[in-house]
């Protein structure tokens, strides 16, 4: 997810996208642990998105 893309989106969008990237990567890690996945890079990019996802919905709700 672009970051154009993040900010565009409402607190509630965040919380909700928040949850479905914590799924997948709870999915992602479960499947590397049992047989390695064909990009691990993927564990990385999903959290970081989890980060940036965190990081603007704290701007908005301490703007508001």
């Amino acid at each position: 997810m672009k970051n154009k893309d993040i900010i565009a989106l409402s607190a509630s969008d965040l919380q909700k996208q928040i949850e479905i990237e914590r799924s997948t990567l709870e999915k992602l890690s479960l499947s590397h642990s049992v047989s390695p996945i064909d990009n691990p890079a993927k564990i990385r990019n999903t959290r970081r998105t989890i980060a940036r996802l965190i990081t603007e919905l704290k701007k908005k709700t301490s703007a508001a």
